[in-house]
C-alpha cells in the first residue's frame, strides 16, 4: 500500500515538472514569435525579405541541432540536462538580441540562439512521451501547458507595453525578445527538476539518427513526412505575416494589443488539445484527425484572403486549434507510435528536421519575398499575398485524402 501511495506521489510529481516544462518551453517561442515581424518591419526598418531570414533562423537550426540533439539524448547524456544546458546560454543570448537593431549582427546571435533551442523542440516531447504510460492518451493533457504558456507570454508582452505607455514601467527596445531570455534562464533552472531520462542504450545501432532515416522506406510514413513538409511552409505565413496584416489598416489592431489579440489561436488550441484531440483520436483514427487538421488550412487563410470584416478575420484565428493541434501535435502522437522504442527520440528529430526544418525554413523565404512581391508604395495586397498559401494547403488536402494510410503498428528499422 505504501509503496503504491509513494509511486502514485512520484507520478503526479513529474507530472507537475512535465507540464511546467511544456509552458517554459512554449511561452519562449510564444514571447517573440509572433510580434517580431512587426518590430523588425516597422521600428527596425527591415525589408519582407530580411524579416523571412531572421525567422527561416530557427527552422535552418532545426535542420542539423536536433539530429544532434536527439543523438546525444537518445545514447549519451540525460535528456533533462541537456535541456537546461542548451535553454540557460539561449536565454543569454535572447537577452543580448534585444538590444541589437542592425539586421547583420542580429542575424548572426538569433543564428546561433536557435542553434541551442531547436534542440529542445523534439527533446521536450521525447522526455513528455518517455515518462508516459500511454502517450496517445496523456501527451495532449501535458503538451496543453505549452499553449498556455505561449499565451501568458503574449498578455504578459501587452501588459508590459501599457503600463510602459502609461509609464508605469520602461518602454523597453525589443521587448519581446527580452521577455523571450528571461523566460529561457527560468526554463534551464527548471529544467534539473524533470524526471530523470537517461539514454536509451540497448538499441541495435549506436546511431540512432540512422535507424530514422530508415523509415522513410515505408510508403505511408514517407508521404506522411511529404505532406507535413508542404503544411509546414505555409505555417510561417501565419507566423510571420499575421501581426502585420493584423496592424495593417484593414484590420486595425494597435501594436500594443497584437500580442494578446494573437493568442486566440492558443486559446483555441486548449480547447481542441484538452477536450478534442483524445477523443478524436479514439473515435476516428490517427488519419481522420490529421485529415481535419490539414482540410483547416485553406479555410483559414481563404478569410484572410477576403480580408473582411474584421471580427471574422480576428475570429478565424481561432482555427489554428484544428490547424495545428490535429495536424502538427497529433503528428508526433503518430511517430511516436510507429517509430521502433530505442529511435523515439531520434524519430521525432526526423520529422523536426524533414518538415519542421527544410519546410519551415524555405517557408520563412518564401513568405518574406511574397510579401515583398506584393508590396509597393501604397502598401501590402494581402488578398494576393494570402492566396498562395490557401492554394498550397488545398493541394496538400487532397494530396493526404488520396494517399496517406495510417501505420498501425511500430516500423521496423533493425537489419539483421
Amino acid at each position: 500500500m505504501g509503496s503504491d501511495v509513494e509511486a502514485d506521489r512520484l507520478m503526479r510529481s513529474a507530472r507537475v515538472q512535465l507540464g511546467l516544462m511544456m509552458f517554459l518551453q512554449y511561452a519562449i517561442w510564444g514571447a517573440w514569435a509572433p510580434v517580431l515581424s512587426s518590430y523588425m518591419l516597422n521600428d527596425l526598418g527591415f525589408s519582407g525579405s530580411e524579416v523571412g531570414w531572421i525567422y527561416a533562423l530557427l527552422p535552418l537550426a532545426t535542420i542539423v541541432a536536433p539530429l544532434i540533439g536527439g543523438q546525444v539524448a537518445d545514447r549519451w547524456f540525460a535528456s533533462e540536462k541537456v535541456i537546461a544546458f542548451l535553454q540557460l546560454g539561449g536565454g543569454v543570448l535572447l537577452l543580448l538580441a534585444a538590444r541589437i537593431t542592425d539586421f547583420g549582427t542580429l542575424a548572426v546571435v538569433m543564428l546561433v540562439y536557435c542553434l541551442l533551442y531547436a534542440p529542445t523542440l523534439a527533446l521536450t516531447n521525447s522526455v513528455a512521451m518517455i515518462n508516459m504510460e500511454d502517450s496517445e492518451k496523456e501527451f495532449g493533457a501535458i503538451r496543453v501547458w505549452g499553449t498556455l504558456g505561449w499565451i501568458a507570454a503574449g498578455w504578459m508582452l501587452t501588459g508590459w507595453r501599457w503600463f510602459g505607455e502609461s509609464g508605469s514601467l520602461p518602454a523597453m527596445q525589443g521587448d519581446m525578445l527580452f521577455l523571450a531570455g528571461l523566460l529561457s534562464l527560468a526554463m534551464g533552472l527548471q529544467a534539473f527538476l524533470l524526471p530523470h531520462t537517461p539514454p536509451q542504450k540497448e538499441g541495435v545501432s549506436p546511431w540512432a539518427f540512422l535507424e530514422s532515416f530508415k523509415m522513410l522506406k515505408v510508403r505511408d510514413f514517407a508521404v506522411f513526412v511529404g505532406i507535413t513538409f508542404v503544411v509546414a511552409t505555409e505555417l510561417e505565413f501565419y507566423y510571420i505575416l499575421t501581426a502585420p496584416f493584423l496592424e495593417s489598416e484593414a484590420i486595425g489592431v494597435s501594436s500594443r494589443n497584437i500580442p494578446a489579440v494573437m493568442t486566440i489561436a492558443q486559446f483555441a488550441e486548449i480547447f481542441v488539445m484538452a477536450f478534442l484531440l483524445s477523443w478524436s483520436l479514439k473515435r476516428y483514427g490517427m488519419r481522420r484527425t490529421l485529415a481535419i487538421g490539414v482540410v483547416a488550412w485553406p479555410i483559414r487563410y481563404i478569410i484572410f484572403a477576403i480580408g473582411s470584416p474584421a471580427w471574422l478575420v480576428i475570429a478565424s484565428l481561432a482555427l489554428h486549434g484544428f490547424c495545428y493541434v490535429f495536424f502538427f501535435v497529433a503528428a508526433f502522437i503518430y511517430v511516436d507510435k510507429v517509430a521502433p522504442p530505442d529511435i523515439r527520440a531520434s524519430a521525432q528529430s526526423l520529422i523536426a528536421i524533414i518538415a519542421l526544418g527544410f519546410g519551415r525554413f524555405l517557408g520563412s523565404l518564401f513568405a518574406g519575398w511574397v510579401r515583398d512581391l506584393f508590396t509597393t508604395e501604397a502598401g501590402t495586397n494581402w488578398t494576393y499575398v494570402f492566396l498562395v498559401p490557401c492554394a498550397l494547403t488545398i493541394f496538400c488536402a487532397v494530396a493526404f485524402l488520396l494517399f496517406f494510410r495510417e501505420e498501425s503498428k511500430p516500423i521496423a528499422t533493425a537489419t539483421a
